[in-house]
Protein backbone atom coordinates (compact mmCIF):
# COMPACT_ATOMS: atom_id res chain seq x y z
CA UNK A 1 0.00 0.00 0.00
CA UNK A 2 2.60 2.46 0.70
CA UNK A 3 4.65 1.33 -2.32
CA UNK A 4 1.42 2.41 -3.94
CA UNK A 5 1.28 5.76 -2.22
CA UNK A 6 4.73 6.75 -3.56
CA UNK A 7 4.37 5.37 -6.45
CA UNK A 8 1.18 7.56 -7.19
CA UNK A 9 2.84 10.25 -5.55
CA UNK A 10 5.78 10.67 -7.90
CA UNK A 11 3.53 9.82 -10.84
CA UNK A 12 1.35 13.33 -9.92
CA UNK A 13 4.22 15.10 -8.36
CA UNK A 14 6.82 14.70 -10.69
CA UNK A 15 4.87 16.64 -13.64
CA UNK A 16 3.54 19.33 -11.47
CA UNK A 17 7.01 20.07 -10.11
CA UNK A 18 8.66 20.02 -13.88
CA UNK A 19 5.30 22.44 -14.91
CA UNK A 20 6.11 24.50 -12.16
CA UNK A 21 10.21 25.09 -12.77
CA UNK A 22 9.05 25.97 -16.55
CA UNK A 23 6.52 28.59 -15.07
CA UNK A 24 9.37 29.70 -12.61
CA UNK A 25 12.22 29.77 -15.54
CA UNK A 26 9.42 31.75 -17.83
CA UNK A 27 8.76 34.47 -15.34
CA UNK A 28 12.71 35.26 -14.84
CA UNK A 29 12.94 35.40 -18.70
CA UNK A 30 10.08 37.20 -18.86
CA UNK A 31 11.21 39.88 -16.24
CA UNK A 32 14.60 40.01 -17.43
CA UNK A 33 13.47 40.72 -21.05
CA UNK A 34 15.69 37.32 -22.42
CA UNK A 35 12.08 36.66 -23.90
CA UNK A 36 10.81 39.76 -25.39
CA UNK A 37 6.87 40.37 -23.93
CA UNK A 38 6.02 41.25 -27.49
CA UNK A 39 6.15 37.61 -28.35
CA UNK A 40 5.21 36.13 -24.52
CA UNK A 41 3.70 38.14 -22.09
CA UNK A 42 5.14 36.88 -18.44
CA UNK A 43 3.11 33.77 -16.83
CA UNK A 44 1.61 36.01 -13.78
CA UNK A 45 0.37 38.39 -16.93
CA UNK A 46 -1.31 35.36 -18.33
CA UNK A 47 -2.70 33.77 -15.27
CA UNK A 48 -4.50 37.45 -14.53
CA UNK A 49 -6.09 37.65 -17.92
CA UNK A 50 -7.23 34.03 -17.35
CA UNK A 51 -8.60 35.06 -13.84
CA UNK A 52 -10.70 37.82 -15.20
CA UNK A 53 -11.60 36.06 -17.82
CA UNK A 54 -13.14 33.12 -15.33
CA UNK A 55 -15.67 35.55 -14.49
CA UNK A 56 -16.76 36.20 -18.15
CA UNK A 57 -19.98 34.58 -19.64
CA UNK A 58 -18.18 34.99 -23.46
CA UNK A 59 -14.97 32.45 -22.23
CA UNK A 60 -18.03 29.72 -20.84
CA UNK A 61 -20.13 30.17 -24.01
CA UNK A 62 -16.67 29.58 -26.30
CA UNK A 63 -15.83 26.95 -24.58
CA UNK A 64 -19.74 24.87 -24.60
CA UNK A 65 -19.53 25.77 -28.18
CA UNK A 66 -16.07 23.83 -29.06
CA UNK A 67 -17.31 20.91 -26.70
CA UNK A 68 -20.81 20.85 -27.88
CA UNK A 69 -18.98 20.32 -31.37
CA UNK A 70 -16.08 17.62 -29.94
CA UNK A 71 -19.05 15.72 -28.49
CA UNK A 72 -20.98 15.33 -31.71
CA UNK A 73 -18.12 14.50 -33.37
CA UNK A 74 -16.52 12.36 -30.94
CA UNK A 75 -19.83 10.35 -30.58
CA UNK A 76 -20.73 9.55 -34.42
CA UNK A 77 -16.92 8.93 -34.66
CA UNK A 78 -17.02 5.81 -32.20
CA UNK A 79 -19.82 4.35 -33.41
CA UNK A 80 -19.48 4.25 -37.03
CA UNK A 81 -15.91 3.33 -36.34
CA UNK A 82 -16.83 0.87 -34.02
CA UNK A 83 -19.26 -0.79 -36.24
CA UNK A 84 -17.30 -0.64 -39.76
CA UNK A 85 -14.39 -1.76 -37.76
CA UNK A 86 -15.93 -4.81 -36.22
CA UNK A 87 -17.28 -5.55 -39.78
CA UNK A 88 -13.96 -5.21 -41.81
CA UNK A 89 -11.90 -6.84 -39.12
CA UNK A 90 -14.00 -10.03 -39.30
CA UNK A 91 -14.85 -10.77 -42.59
CA UNK A 92 -11.40 -11.17 -45.45
CA UNK A 93 -13.62 -10.36 -48.00
CA UNK A 94 -15.57 -6.61 -46.86
CA UNK A 95 -11.47 -5.93 -46.06
CA UNK A 96 -10.70 -6.75 -49.57
CA UNK A 97 -13.53 -4.57 -51.06
CA UNK A 98 -12.91 -1.52 -48.57
CA UNK A 99 -9.80 -1.82 -47.74
CA UNK A 100 -8.40 0.18 -50.47
CA UNK A 101 -10.84 2.72 -50.21
CA UNK A 102 -9.79 3.54 -46.67
CA UNK A 103 -5.89 3.36 -47.33
CA UNK A 104 -6.76 5.87 -50.06
CA UNK A 105 -8.67 8.26 -47.82
CA UNK A 106 -6.47 8.01 -44.67
CA UNK A 107 -3.92 10.22 -45.87
CA UNK A 108 -6.32 13.31 -46.90
CA UNK A 109 -5.76 15.21 -43.96
CA UNK A 110 -9.39 17.03 -42.72
CA UNK A 111 -8.10 20.23 -43.21
CA UNK A 112 -7.55 19.69 -47.15
CA UNK A 113 -11.47 18.95 -46.80
CA UNK A 114 -12.19 22.41 -45.72
CA UNK A 115 -12.75 24.24 -49.32
CA UNK A 116 -14.81 21.34 -50.07
CA UNK A 117 -17.03 21.05 -46.90
CA UNK A 118 -17.69 24.61 -47.47
CA UNK A 119 -18.99 24.56 -50.54
CA UNK A 120 -21.24 21.79 -49.34
CA UNK A 121 -22.35 22.59 -45.52
CA UNK A 122 -21.03 26.14 -45.06
CA UNK A 123 -19.34 27.60 -42.28
CA UNK A 124 -21.76 25.96 -39.64
CA UNK A 125 -21.12 24.14 -36.83
CA UNK A 126 -22.28 21.18 -39.10
CA UNK A 127 -18.99 21.66 -41.20
CA UNK A 128 -16.90 21.66 -37.90
CA UNK A 129 -18.78 18.42 -37.02
CA UNK A 130 -18.11 17.03 -40.34
CA UNK A 131 -14.28 17.71 -40.34
CA UNK A 132 -13.79 16.45 -36.91
CA UNK A 133 -15.89 13.52 -37.34
CA UNK A 134 -13.64 12.90 -40.27
CA UNK A 135 -10.05 12.86 -38.32
CA UNK A 136 -11.65 11.20 -35.31
CA UNK A 137 -13.27 8.20 -37.37
CA UNK A 138 -10.42 7.00 -39.01
CA UNK A 139 -8.81 6.54 -35.54
CA UNK A 140 -11.79 4.46 -34.31
CA UNK A 141 -11.49 2.51 -37.24
CA UNK A 142 -8.00 1.81 -37.13
CA UNK A 143 -8.45 0.39 -33.39
CA UNK A 144 -11.48 -1.63 -34.20
CA UNK A 145 -9.96 -3.20 -36.80
CA UNK A 146 -6.87 -3.98 -34.84
CA UNK A 147 -8.91 -5.37 -32.11
CA UNK A 148 -11.28 -7.56 -33.86
CA UNK A 149 -7.94 -9.03 -35.67
CA UNK A 150 -6.30 -9.74 -32.37
CA UNK A 151 -8.99 -12.07 -30.89
CA UNK A 152 -7.69 -15.29 -29.77
CA UNK A 153 -8.31 -17.68 -32.76
CA UNK A 154 -8.49 -20.75 -29.80
CA UNK A 155 -11.07 -18.66 -28.30
CA UNK A 156 -12.91 -18.08 -31.73
CA UNK A 157 -13.25 -21.65 -31.91
CA UNK A 158 -14.12 -22.96 -28.43
CA UNK A 159 -17.55 -20.30 -29.07
CA UNK A 160 -17.96 -21.86 -32.33
CA UNK A 161 -17.66 -25.70 -30.60
CA UNK A 162 -19.99 -24.47 -28.00
CA UNK A 163 -22.49 -23.45 -30.70
CA UNK A 164 -22.30 -19.97 -28.87
CA UNK A 165 -25.31 -17.43 -30.87
CA UNK A 166 -23.53 -13.80 -32.39
CA UNK A 167 -24.69 -12.08 -29.35
CA UNK A 168 -23.40 -14.65 -26.49
CA UNK A 169 -19.98 -14.45 -28.51
CA UNK A 170 -20.09 -10.41 -28.73
CA UNK A 171 -20.88 -10.26 -25.12
CA UNK A 172 -18.65 -12.61 -23.52
CA UNK A 173 -16.01 -12.89 -26.14
CA UNK A 174 -15.42 -10.16 -29.08
CA UNK A 175 -16.28 -7.17 -26.50
CA UNK A 176 -14.27 -8.24 -23.32
CA UNK A 177 -11.33 -8.90 -26.48
CA UNK A 178 -11.60 -5.88 -28.26
CA UNK A 179 -12.38 -3.53 -25.10
CA UNK A 180 -8.45 -2.43 -24.41
CA UNK A 181 -7.34 -0.82 -27.77
CA UNK A 182 -11.20 0.52 -28.09
CA UNK A 183 -10.75 2.43 -25.49
CA UNK A 184 -7.43 3.53 -26.20
CA UNK A 185 -8.57 4.55 -29.70
CA UNK A 186 -11.41 6.29 -27.84
CA UNK A 187 -8.91 8.53 -25.91
CA UNK A 188 -6.84 9.12 -29.10
CA UNK A 189 -9.98 9.81 -30.86
CA UNK A 190 -11.14 12.26 -28.65
CA UNK A 191 -7.94 14.35 -28.72
CA UNK A 192 -7.96 14.29 -31.99
CA UNK A 193 -11.73 15.37 -32.57
CA UNK A 194 -10.51 18.64 -30.03
CA UNK A 195 -7.60 19.61 -32.00
CA UNK A 196 -9.74 19.82 -35.66
CA UNK A 197 -13.22 21.21 -33.91
CA UNK A 198 -10.58 23.96 -32.57
CA UNK A 199 -8.96 24.31 -35.99
CA UNK A 200 -11.82 25.11 -38.06
CA UNK A 201 -12.90 26.93 -35.55
CA UNK A 202 -9.67 29.15 -36.22
CA UNK A 203 -10.20 29.05 -39.94
CA UNK A 204 -13.73 29.22 -40.61
CA UNK A 205 -14.61 31.24 -37.82
CA UNK A 206 -17.15 29.60 -36.37
CA UNK A 207 -18.44 30.61 -32.79
CA UNK A 208 -16.15 28.42 -30.02
CA UNK A 209 -12.41 28.64 -28.83
CA UNK A 210 -10.22 28.50 -32.08
CA UNK A 211 -12.60 31.45 -33.05
CA UNK A 212 -11.88 33.25 -29.76
CA UNK A 213 -7.76 32.64 -30.13
CA UNK A 214 -7.95 33.66 -33.46
CA UNK A 215 -10.14 37.06 -32.37
CA UNK A 216 -7.97 37.68 -29.55
CA UNK A 217 -4.55 37.24 -32.27
CA UNK A 218 -6.06 39.25 -35.04
CA UNK A 219 -6.56 42.13 -32.08
CA UNK A 220 -2.84 41.64 -30.71
CA UNK A 221 -3.87 41.16 -27.26
CA UNK A 222 -1.05 38.81 -26.34
CA UNK A 223 -2.17 38.15 -22.58
CA UNK A 224 -5.76 37.09 -24.20
CA UNK A 225 -4.33 35.15 -26.76
CA UNK A 226 -2.28 33.08 -24.26
CA UNK A 227 -4.81 33.06 -22.05
CA UNK A 228 -7.41 31.31 -24.82
CA UNK A 229 -4.21 29.33 -25.29
CA UNK A 230 -4.13 27.67 -21.79
CA UNK A 231 -7.76 26.94 -21.70
CA UNK A 232 -7.56 24.86 -24.87
CA UNK A 233 -4.52 23.02 -23.04
CA UNK A 234 -6.33 22.17 -19.98
CA UNK A 235 -9.64 21.39 -21.89
CA UNK A 236 -7.48 18.70 -23.68
CA UNK A 237 -6.19 17.82 -20.36
CA UNK A 238 -9.00 16.97 -18.54
CA UNK A 239 -10.90 15.19 -21.40
CA UNK A 240 -7.78 13.22 -21.75
CA UNK A 241 -8.04 12.25 -17.67
CA UNK A 242 -11.15 11.68 -17.75
CA UNK A 243 -10.84 9.02 -20.44
CA UNK A 244 -8.19 7.43 -18.98
CA UNK A 245 -9.44 7.35 -15.75
CA UNK A 246 -12.42 5.69 -17.33
CA UNK A 247 -10.18 3.29 -18.97
CA UNK A 248 -7.98 2.55 -15.95
CA UNK A 249 -11.30 1.32 -14.18
CA UNK A 250 -13.32 -0.31 -16.92
CA UNK A 251 -10.51 -2.24 -17.40
CA UNK A 252 -9.12 -2.97 -14.14
CA UNK A 253 -9.63 -6.68 -14.97
CA UNK A 254 -7.28 -6.83 -17.20
CA UNK A 255 -3.44 -7.44 -16.73
CA UNK A 256 -1.86 -4.20 -17.80
CA UNK A 257 -4.18 -2.61 -15.18
CA UNK A 258 -4.04 -4.44 -12.53
CA UNK A 259 -1.38 -2.98 -10.33
CA UNK A 260 -2.47 0.64 -11.24
CA UNK A 261 -6.17 0.13 -9.46
CA UNK A 262 -6.38 0.11 -5.92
Amino acid sequence: MMLDYRRRSVRIGLPLATALLLLVLWQLAAITEVIPTRFAPAPTQILSQLGSMLGSASLWSAVGATLYAWGQALLIAVVLGTAAGLLLGSSRHLSALFGPVIEFLKPIPSIAMIPLVIFTLGTGKNAEVFIATYAALFQMLMSAISATRTIDPVARDTAAAYSLGYGARLRHLIIPSMLPQLMTGVRIASNTALIFCITAELLMGMAGLGSSLGAADSAGNLPVMYAYILVIGLVGFGLNTVFLTIQRRALSWHESYRNEVA
